[in-house]
């Protein structure tokens, strides 16, 4: 009962003594209005969705439905789609580069896996993925 009682004791302290994760958290905030926030976050899951399913193929061989995935609901061609010209106005311009860049990847990882080479296209994956860890660590919503 003493070890339980000073572990519950232990996370208590550590909770509020201002050492959380949370509070060293430096990544900028940015403002949306409600509507544009879920719809921005609705998007980034979906991106989330989307670079699972290429892994999938990818595991399975089928580079033509990655490339596919990654061009309409990553790539150039998707910004359409995602509402990327009404969504940039309200970004800071560092967040703005860091979607760009990820899209303009997925276009390229898209030719990539066009090619046929598995590993080739594993590579020009993590340009994606680079710019989403960048944005992420970078950027915050509320």
């Amino acid at each position: 009962m003493r070890k339980v009682l000073s572990l519950v004791l232990t996370v208590l302290v550590t909770s509020f003594s201002g050492n959380s994760i949370a509070s060293s958290d430096t990544r900028a905030l940015v403002e949306l209005p409600e509507m544009m926030q879920a719809h921005m976050l609705s998007n980034m899951r979906d991106h989330l969705v989307a670079i699972n399913e290429i892994l999938v193929y990818l595991g399975s061989g089928e580079l033509d439905k990655a490339a596919e995935t990654a061009e309409y609901r990553l790539g150039m061609s998707s910004l359409e789609s995602h509402g990327a010209s009404h969504m940039a106005k309200f970004m800071p311009e560092g967040m703005r580069q860091a979607g760009t860049t990820m899209h303009k990847a997925a276009s390229r990882f898209a030719l990539k896996a066009q090619e046929g080479e598995v590993l080739a296209a594993y590579k020009a994956l993590t340009e994606i993925t680079s710019a989403c860890v960048a944005c992420h660590s970078g950027y915050k919503v509320k």
